[in-house]
């Protein structure tokens, strides 16, 4: 029986990457998306294609029980869930506080922080009694540093954080590694990207900064590094780390901090 990957937010970039990454080194990844079931189904039928398995459904998060029950579902039909990736997005948008809703900074904060809380409530105890297991947490900048158009996901993606590390101090003594990974700088991914900025501009974006400048974080390396973070012994384990293309200041930094040193 293979392991199981759980990935929770298989778009087409780092969630869909990563699904992949492990399938190729011998998991079943188990995909779940939103929506576009045809994206969801072109997504395992490249991993099929290339020797991997992997299978998946669609799965709308905020719905009541729907992240219980399709962990309860992969755990008996599939096996055993040894990595789950929680790489759900919760952002609403650049927003000033005056518009951004109720109803978009209670939704950033399900996503963020109440879906991760889901499934680590039930996967958790399942990963005690087997005495191991890995929970991935794809984070953002605005984990660390909020601004003034980012009310509803700094909070929410702050929220993650500390969740994070507070699952780290109940569970890394019982074989749990978890870690925050904080995604500090554009991905060149289509479903993201791609769909904030449209296809024009996107396509701008990667011929100016992507593509062979490699100035935009690169899906399939950044898959690289969940795999070994899951294979990491627990002497060395990493339970935050930052991701970003080598072109780009790091969070704690900004081009004003800088000019204003110059001058």
């Amino acid at each position: 029986m293979k392991p199981v990957c759980l990935v929770f937010g298989a778009g087409a970039g780092i969630g869909g990457t990563v699904a992949a990454k492990f399938a190729q080194e011998g998991y079943h990844s188990f995909l779940c998306r939103r929506s576009d079931q045809e994206g969801l189904d072109r997504l395992i039928a490249n991993i099929e294609e290339s020797g991997g398995s992997a299978s998946g459904q669609l799965l709308n998060a905020i719905e009541e029980n729907a992240i219980e029950e399709v962990i309860q579902k992969v755990e008996s039909d599939i096996g055993p869930i040894e990595v789950v990736v929680y790489n759900l997005g919760a952002q609403t948008g650049m927003k000033l506080l005056s518009q951004t809703t109720y109803k978009e900074f209670e939704w950033g904060w399900k996503m963020a922080s109440f879906g991760l809380f889901r499934v680590a409530k039930v996967l958790c105890p399942l990963m005690v009694d087997r005495g191991k297991g890995t929970i991935l947490v794809t984070s953002a900048t605005a984990a660390m540093r909020g601004n003034a158009t980012q009310h509803s996901h700094a909070a929410a993606m702050a929220a993650r954080r500390m969740l994070c590390q507070s699952l780290n101090a109940e569970f890394s003594s019982k074989g749990i590694h978890v870690s925050h990974i904080i995604v500090d700088g554009a991905v060149d991914a289509p479903d993201t990207l791609g769909k904030m900025l449209g296809p024009e501009m996107y396509q701008q974006l990667r011929e100016t900064k992507g593509m062979e400048h490699d100035g935009l974080l690169l899906p399939t390396e950044i898959a690289k590094t969940y795999y070994h973070l899951s294979q990491q012994h627990r002497s060395a384990w990493t339970h935050e780390l930052d991701l970003r293309a080598f072109s780009d200041l790091a969070w704690w930094n900004h081009a004003t901090m800088l000019d204003d040193e110059k001058a």
